[in-house]
């Protein structure tokens, strides 16, 4: 489910000259019935509210004087959101004979047009006060006091993010809100310029509007309608249109051989979802992940990541999480992760986020053997990218959830035309076409499994490069298949070293012989260049193995130099080699 609230204003929408119909309570109460919550958001003053529409209890909140007070209807309790109104401000303005003047517990109001002599009370008391207009009423609040940020404060108490709201008004002071609101909608009968900026338009007006948005959210018809400016940036076509994914609805899979770009994808991604400040959980296997900006990370080599702590992180919709599984065995990370996304859809139930989970080194996770209980992956599962180098090795039940393909590098059109056949379908003439041209530096394919259409895209670079693998690569597990394996010129060892620190302490302690048959090869260089993925430190290597007359200790020395500039070492990681020289 998209949109766990609806926020509506009270004059105008909700109600028709103060007085709300029977029929619009029903559509509430409709709406309720879906798991759905609602907030009233107005700028009366409580009592006034109260004593025009006395149950309000069909409201988690009530956002009132024009968000400068927070009423929990269930338990009663107010909470003022700014200070009350100077005594001298009150007495200035009765001196001025601005009448009629209202108080409640923070606003100041009168009608129009006593906006003059409010504003020259204002001016002469040096108060830092602002005037808010609505269909000729006067609103006096303290700065930055309105009704977007009374139902942020709202919706901080119920843990809903912005994006998982619907809001409805009609006049001046609902602007704010609805701008902070995923979806705005405009009754009919709304100002103009209410009207223009909202994504929906209703065609009834007051309650009769509300009632039709009522029906749509009952239906959930609007799930997968996103406006132009919720929309993430992803790159431009070989026609120069821009390319835009939704931010609801796809299940994106992101494929391509080693080092073919597919991070670079899959960062320009989390970047647009972090310019538009969706809430994203990275499952990260390997450290990849270790430096995200903007994302906390929980679990380290040594530790296992609690789950509980990755719950209790993303309750917070402001807080994005990388999940680091670098201390999880391998063996043992499929059955983490099911755990875990177990954990993860419970709160998409309950509050609609994270609203997106990032899966990368896919395969591990959810390998082709994988089958999750039936109560842990849904039929359809939404705002999910998965990333991977062997998406043949990735588990048939997650195939058939992915909504579109996101094919990288120069096996990106083979990659595309194996995924169809797997899932048992064809690819059209253009897209078929589409998969046979050469990809160009920074293109990829981007095919959709709804429609079939396949385009080819030139990615927006996202604006930082991603400093990759520093702890998986130093102190982490990589995976049997990507290893470095010290075997010698018989092949009588098998020793395995899983990462940098490993690779160094074996290096320090094997034979001359073993040495001496990995250094000639240039096998150091090659493992540095094809698996760690790292050409600089591929070079540096090279140049050391190039130099025949260097001692093996010195060599070891250069290579574990060149290793500590560009990773960061534990303090007693393994420093000379024994007894050579």
């Amino acid at each position: 489910m998209r949109y766990h609230l609806l926020a509506t204003d009270y004059d105008g929408t909700l109600a028709d000259d103060g007085k709300v119909a029977a029929e619009t309570v029903t559509a509430l109460n409709d709406v309720l019935a879906t798991g759905r919550r609602l907030v009233l958001v107005t700028g009366r003053e409580l009592d006034e509210l109260m004593s025009v529409y006395p149950d309000l209890t069909i409201f988690e909140r009530v956002v009132a004087e024009n968000g400068a007070l927070l009423y929990r209807p269930a338990t009663k309790e107010r909470r003022r959101l700014a200070d009350p109104p100077p005594a001298a401000l009150l007495a200035a303005l009765r001196r001025l004979g601005v009448a009629p003047l209202s108080t409640g517990e923070v606003i100041v109001a009168t009608r129009e047009p006593h906006e003059t002599a409010v504003l020259e009370a204002i001016r002469e008391l040096g108060l830092e006060l602002q005037v808010i207009f609505n269909k000729g009423a006067v609103m006096i609040l303290p700065a930055g006091v309105n009704k977007a940020t009374g139902l942020t404060a709202a919706l901080e108490e119920l843990k809903i993010s912005p994006h998982n709201v619907v809001g409805v008004g009609d006049a001046e002071n609902d602007h704010s809100f609805l701008k902070l609101c995923e979806c705005s909608a405009a009754v009919g009968g709304a100002l103009p310029a209410i009207r223009d900026k909202a994504d929906l338009q209703l065609a009834g007006y007051a309650g009769s509007g509300l009632r039709e948005l009522a029906a749509e959210l009952v239906e959930d018809l609007g799930a997968t309608r996103s406006p132009d400016r919720q929309r993430l940036a992803f790159g431009v076509d070989d026609r120069g249109t821009a390319m835009t994914l939704e931010p609801y609805g796809d299940c994106i899979l992101v494929c391509g051989a080693s080092a073919s770009g597919k991070s670079t994808v899959a960062r320009r991604i989390v970047e647009s979802l972090q310019q538009l400040s969706y809430q994203f959980c990275i499952i990260d296997p390997e450290g990849d992940y270790e430096e995200q900006p903007g994302a906390v990370i929980v679990g380290k080599p040594d530790a296992e990541p609690r789950r509980e702590e990755v719950v209790q992180l993303l309750e917070d919709y402001g807080v994005n999480g990388v999940v680091c599984m670098t201390g999880v065995p391998i063996s043992d990370r499929p059955r983490y992760f099911s755990s875990l996304l177990a954990d993860i859809l419970q709160l998409r139930l309950r509050y609609g986020r994270p609203h997106w989970l990032v899966i990368d080194e896919a395969h591990h996770l959810l390998p082709a053997e994988w089958e999750p209980p039936n109560t842990v992956l849904p039929e359809t599962l939404v705002n999910v990218l998965l990333v991977t180098v062997h998406p043949e090795l990735l588990s048939p039940e997650m195939q058939q959830r992915v909504t579109r393909l996101v094919a990288v590098g120069p096996t990106a059109g083979e990659m595309l035309r194996q995924f169809v056949e797997r899932r048992g379908m064809s690819l059209p003439a253009a897209a078929l076409a589409a998969t046979e041209a050469e990809l160009g530096v920074g293109e990829v394919l981007l095919y959709s499994a709804v429609d079939g259409s396949c385009r080819r895209v030139r990615i927006e670079p996202p604006s930082t490069e991603q400093r990759r693998h520093t702890r998986k690569y130093a102190e982490g597990q990589l995976p049997p298949d990507r290893s470095f394996y010290f075997r010698g010129p018989e092949k009588k060892l098998n020793l395995r070293a899983h990462n940098l620190l490993q690779f160094l302490e074996i290096a320090a302690g094997i034979d001359d012989d073993t040495w001496e048959y990995h250094f000639r090869q240039g096998d150091y260089s090659r493992w540095f260049r094809d698996v760690i993925k790292d050409p600089e430190l591929a070079a540096a290597a090279a140049a050391v193995e190039r130099d025949r007359f260097l001692s093996r200790a010195n060599a070891v020395a250069a290579l574990r130099a060149a290793i500590e500039s560009r990773y960061t070492l534990p303090a007693d990681a393994p420093l000379p080699v024994r007894g050579a020289s």
